[in-house]
């Protein structure tokens, strides 16, 4: 809901710079350098433009806890199996949605709505916002926005995942200024091949090979290496001590004070 939203405000400082200056205008994919040992990722100047204008990468606060994401932009059979472990894990996740998919699969954006999941905005048409007006911007998320509140209880999505991870720092304001959070990720891989699927023991290695505290973890759900490792990663880590949040948890740690949360 949107007015969580309200709730913060931002500070507009000078952006530190990390690495090479990032201008006005220019198209950026987000990347990062892989954390190790139970490390975050370095992300240098990328993070600063997201905590400039509200958005997230991770969770910064330390705490084991882990926030799962999927993007959907077409179906390839292994979304079902996917709820189902959800559900039998009691795990909540956000799915990242497109137009395309809204539409070719509304039972399963029905579910996800059911279920308790968050849907997020990847966009109506999966446009790189870079390379459209601040106008189209809008269209093509409040497009995604109507399509998913025709047939789920969510009227309003929050969040925002740029598609492919393209972005600049005027996207990133843009989004912000009409209401949405950002949210990229800290622990990805290439796993949206699906003639390169490896069995479903590379993808569990992925996953714990990059866990970290407060990791934001992205998943594609065409994946059929991810369907089958994803019950074995999060049984795994929860034996590690981590917990799964969704990601209105980490707007609202990072919005209400410590001590009204521990009440």
């Amino acid at each position: 809901m949107k007015k969580i939203i309200m709730l913060l405000s931002f500070s507009l400082v000078l952006m530190v710079t990390l690495m090479p200056t990032i201008a006005e205008g220019s198209s950026y994919g987000w990347g990062y350098k892989k954390g190790t040992n139970h490390n975050p990722p370095e992300v240098g100047s990328y993070g600063q433009i997201l905590e400039n204008n509200g958005g997230y990468y991770l969770d910064k606060s330390g705490d084991k806890v882990v926030y799962l994401t999927f993007d959907n932009g077409y179906e390839a059979g292994y979304t079902e199996s996917i709820l189902d472990v959800l559900k039998k894990e009691d795990v909540p996740a956000t799915f990242f949605v497109t137009g395309h998919y809204v539409r070719s699969q509304p039972d399963l954006v029905k579910r996800m709505d059911a279920d308790g999941h968050i849907i997020g905005n990847h966009s109506n048409h999966h446009s790189d916002f870079t390379t459209i007006s601040k106008e189209k911007m809008k269209q093509e998320l409040a497009t995604l926005d109507e399509a998913v509140g025709l047939i789920t209880d969510q009227k309003d999505l929050q969040y925002v995942r740029p598609p492919k991870g393209i972005f600049n720092p005027e996207t990133i304001k843009w989004t912000n200024e009409f209401g949405y959070i950002n949210v990229f990720w800290s622990l990805a891989f290439v796993d949206w091949q699906t003639d390169q699927q490896k069995g479903w023991e590379k993808s569990y290695q992925q996953v714990m090979d990059q866990i970290h505290p407060g990791a934001i973890i992205l998943l594609h759900t065409v994946s059929e290496d991810n369907a089958e490792a994803l019950q074995y990663f999060i049984e795994d880590l929860h034996k590690q001590g981590y917990t799964f949040k969704s990601l209105d948890d980490l707007v609202l740690k990072n919005t209400i004070p410590k001590e009204l949360i521990s009440m």
